[in-house]
């Protein structure tokens, strides 16, 4: 018989890192960006895709700051936080993942998400699910390169040809048992910079899909002023 089953989509949240070169007070996902912490940005973004079944945030067990910013998870909204982050990003999503073993089944995908990239949108988040479809393996948000690109090595300077070159970007949809499966087979985690790049060790390729240039990681400073302004372009304007 043929299996009909619905596949959901829900997200998951990584954010039980420091944020070490932000150089702040407080871990970068808290800081605030117009008015509103960082993290809440990246959670809302899926709060306003219909196609998003549930949101689950991993944080650190200590976290002092997550009930601050969700005082309204559970009954109140389809967000879930779950205290099992680990040490790397890697670590906290697979914790996360074991976590929902017994909630998803192995037709349900996860978008794994950047806690600082608080630019995402329900118009990314359709066009990534929509575009992989029912892809065997899964995709991801990545941009073309379009700039020279240059590789210095002990002071010598070459043009890397840029035609194939994609920027990776989140999130990235693999379907659980797949994701997990993966990560669990990782044995350099120094070697694993995204959730794609371990997909990618056991020989099989992800969807490119190309997403845009609002959805940057903040990573420095400099970075909040610039999701600032994509953020404010975004709102709607009010009329007289």
């Amino acid at each position: 018989m043929t299996n009909t089953a619905i596949p959901s989509y829900v997200a998951l949240i990584p954010a039980a890192g420091v944020g070490a070169r932000m150089a702040a007070g407080s871990p970068k996902q808290y800081l605030p960006i117009n008015g509103k912490p960082m993290l809440r940005h990246t959670i809302d973004a899926f709060l306003s895709s219909p196609l998003i079944a549930h949101t689950y945030v991993v944080v650190s067990p200590g976290d002092a700051y997550i009930d601050g910013i969700l005082p309204e998870q559970g009954a109140q909204l389809p967000v879930t936080v779950l205290r099992c982050g680990g040490a790397t990003r890697m670590e906290s999503i697979r914790n996360g993942l074991r976590h929902l073993g017994g909630t998803l089944t192995e037709h349900d995908w996860v978008l794994v998400h950047d806690a600082a990239r608080p630019g995402l949108n329900a118009e990314l988040i359709a066009r990534l699910i929509e575009e992989t479809g029912d892809d065997p393996v899964g995709g991801l948000l990545a941009l073309p390169v379009v700039d020279t690109v240059k590789r210095s090595v002990a002071g010598e300077v070459s043009t890397v040809p840029r035609d194939s070159l994609w920027l990776a970007q989140t999130p990235q949809m693999f379907r659980h048992r797949l994701l997990l499966r993966a990560l669990d087979a990782a044995t350099d985690p120094g070697a694993i910079t995204d959730d794609a790049s371990a997909v990618e060790a056991l020989g099989l390729a992800p969807k490119l899909v190309e997403g845009h240039p609002c959805n940057l990681k903040v990573t420095l400073p400099a970075d909040i002023r610039i999701a600032e302004m994509y953020l404010a372009a975004s709102q709607p304007t009010e009329k007289n």
